[in-house]
C-alpha cells in the first residue's frame, strides 16, 4: 500500500497531500531523500476501476488538474479490519495551474447508491455514504475493497473520477499533529467532546476511562484560538454532536486541521529540514494508506510544492445546511451538483467567484 504526495499526501507526506501544499518556499533534500524516506507510508490500489483516465484528464505526467478522494476512519484495535465505516470523506481538488487546491467535503449520511462489488460480494443498494467503505471492506476485501467502492459510489454520484486516495487512520493521525509539534486551531463555539474525558490529568476514550472505575470530567473546547496537542485537534475536528450545524460544521473542523497542519508545516522549518521531514513521513508511514496511481511520490511533492497553506481553499456541500429527503438522509442539491461539475470541468475558481457562499470560513 503505498503513498502520493498531493494534499492530504503532501501535509503529512504522505504529507503527501499536505506537505505538497505546505512547502511554499520549497523542500531540502533531493528527490532520492523523500523516495527513501516515503518508503516507510504504506502503498496500495485504492481506486481500482476508478482511476482518472486520460480522457478525463488523468496520466502519469501531473500536467493536468489532479483530484484526490481522502477518507478517515476510526481503525482502534478493539475492531474489526471490515467494521469501519468512512466517517470523512473529502474531495481534494488542484487545478491544472498547480498554485492553489480545494478541500470539498461530501457528507457522511448523503443518500448514494451504492453499485455492486463483487469483491466483497455486496450486491448493491441504497445507502449512506459513510457506509460505501463498510460495504466495500466485507468479505476479506479489506480497506482496499472499502475505498475503492467508495470511490466508485461517488464517481456515480458526482461524476469526479479520482488521480488517487488516502485513507486515513485517526488514531494513527495524531502521530503526524505531533510530530508537527502540534497546530493552532480557533473553535468558532464551544464544544464538549463526545468521545474522550479527563481522568485525572490524562485525557482517554470514554470506554477505557470508564475501565479505570475513576472520576471523570468533561473535555471542553472553549471559544477562541490557541495551540493544541495532536490528540486535542484531531478529537475536536471528529465532533458533530451539539454543534450548530452537526456534521457541516464538524467538516469546516476538519478543513480547518487540515489547513492548519499545511499552515504549520510550512512556518515551522519542517518543510527545509531533511530530519523533520523525516519524522513527519515516519509518523505519516502510521496514519496513511496512499495510492498515487503509479505516480511516484516525490514527483507529487515538486510538482505542487508552489502550493501553501493559504492557497487552500475550503468549500461547503449544500452551503454548509442540511438538505435531506423523506428517509431522513442527505441529499446533494443542485448548486452543490453544479459545484462537483465545475470540478470535473476544473473550472472551480470560477464558480467561487460566482458562488462566494460556498467558501466556507476557514481558521
Amino acid at each position: 500500500m503505498k503513498v502520493r504526495a498531493p494534499l492530504w499526501p503532501k501535509l503529512t507526506l504522505a504529507l503527501g497531500v499536505l506537505l505538497v501544499l505546505a512547502s511554499g518556499a520549497g523542500l531540502a533534500g533531493s528527490r532520492a531523500l523523500i523516495s527513501n524516506a516515503a518508503s516507510a507510508v504504506t502503498q496500495t490500489n485504492l481506486l481500482g476501476t476508478t482511476k482518472k483516465t486520460v480522457a478525463e484528464g488523468g496520466g502519469d505526467e501531473l500536467k493536468g488538474p489532479i483530484d484526490l478522494l481522502l477518507m478517515g476512519v476510526d481503525a482502534r484495535k478493539r475492531w474489526a479490519v471490515d467494521d469501519l465505516h468512512a466517517d470523512t470523506i473529502i474531495i481534494l481538488h488542484i487545478p491544472a495551474t498547480h498554485d492553489h487546491a480545494y478541500l470539498v467535503s461530501i457528507p457522511r449520511d448523503t443518500d448514494v447508491q451504492v453499485p455492486p462489488f463483487a469483491k466483497s460480494r455486496y450486491p448493491g443498494g441504497r445507502a449512506k455514504a459513510t457506509e460505501a467503505f463498510f460495504h466495500g471492506a466485507q468479505n476479506g476485501a479489506g480497506w482496499a475493497g472499502g475505498a475503492q467502492l467508495m470511490a466508485q459510489t461517488l464517481k456515480a454520484a458526482t461524476g469526479v473520477s479520482f488521480d488517487g486516495a488516502a485513507i486515513i487512520d485517526f488514531n494513527g493521525f495524531k502521530g503526524v499533529i505531533e510530530a508537527l509539534g502540534g497546530v493552532r486551531m480557533c473553535v468558532d463555539q464551544r464544544v464538549t467532546s463526545h468521545h474522550m474525558v479527563w481522568v485525572g490529568s490524562k485525557p482517554m476514550y470514554l470506554a477505557e476511562a470508564r475501565r479505570t472505575g475513576r472520576a471523570t470530567r468533561p473535555v471542553v473546547y472553549p471559544v477562541g484560538c490557541r495551540a493544541m496537542a495532536g490528540w486535542q485537534a484531531l478529537d475536536y475536528a471528529r465532533q458533530r454532536y451539539g454543534l450548530r450545524n452537526g456534521d457541516y460544521d464538524r467538516q469546516r473542523h476538519q478543513q480547518q486541521l487540515i489547513k492548519a497542519m499545511a499552515r504549520k508545516a510550512g512556518s515551522s522549518g519542517v518543510l527545509t529540514n531533511p530530519l523533520k521531514i523525516n519524522r513527519l513521513i515516519k509518523a505519516a508511514g502510521k496514519a496513511f494508506v496512499l495510492d498515487t496511481g503509479g505516480v511516484p511520490i516525490a514527483d507529487f511533492v515538486f510538482t505542487l510544492k508552489g502550493v501553501t497553506a493559504n492557497d487552500l481553499v475550503l468549500l461547503r456541500t449544500n452551503n454548509g445546511t442540511f438538505a435531506g429527503n423523506a428517509a431522513g438522509r442527505e441529499t446533494i442539491t443542485p448548486l452543490s451538483k453544479e459545484m462537483f461539475a465545475a470540478v470535473r470541468q476544473d473550472r472551480l475558481a470560477a464558480f467561487v467567484l460566482e458562488h462566494p457562499g460556498v467558501v466556507a470560513k476557514g481558521m
